[in-house]
């Protein structure tokens, strides 16, 4: 699961597994593989950095992550 924040301020999560797509319209939409679309506030390359430190955790969930995101 990766965290997102709505515009309205309100945190959400999403199955990182369901992202189909993820584009800046100007805002940031994520659009999943059942064609939801959910607006969040955070950046395209945010995004993109929060779904593969989440499949680095799940295919390697031996190696320790930092929250800077090193190894």
């Amino acid at each position: 699961m990766i965290q997102v924040t709505r515009l309205n301020g309100a945190t959400y999560f999403i199955n990182a597994e369901l992202i189909q797509s993820v584009e800046a319209t100007p805002d940031t939409v994520i659009t999943l593989i059942n064609h939801e679309k959910v607006v969040v506030k955070e950046s395209v390359p945010k995004i993109i950095e929060e779904f593969i430190h989440y499949q680095r955790l799940v295919h390697s969930p031996t190696i320790e992550i930092k929250n800077n995101g090193e190894v």
